[in-house]
């Protein structure tokens, strides 16, 4: 590397421009309708993986039903990632995205 490609002392040095500047936003987990899995299964998934009660998971289990999804949890993206990889592993389509 040239002495010419080092930037000068008073130069700000950025990072990577293509990260998403705005990390104090959660990221949200959705599950969405399928034609697949019964309303009790999902109900279960919701209780077992995330700890609510029955009636909230039913609850959720009922928005995904009617209104298509529902947001089953929220976070760090990491986390969200983690989540929805548990979703996935119980047959459950999710997905994630920052909260607005």
């Amino acid at each position: 590397m040239t002495r010419a490609a080092l930037p000068d002392v008073g130069e700000e040095v950025r990072g990577d421009i293509g990260e998403d500047a705005d990390t104090d936003r959660p990221w949200i987990v959705l599950v969405w309708n399928d034609p697949i899995n019964l309303m009790s299964y999902v109900a279960w998934v919701f209780q077992k993986l995330f700890g609510y009660s029955r009636h909230k998971a039913e609850q959720l289990m009922l928005d995904v039903h009617h209104k298509g999804r529902a947001v089953v949890s929220s976070g760090t993206r990491e986390k969200a990632e983690m989540d929805v990889f548990r979703l996935h592993e119980h047959g459950l389509w999710a997905t994630m995205q920052q909260d607005d």
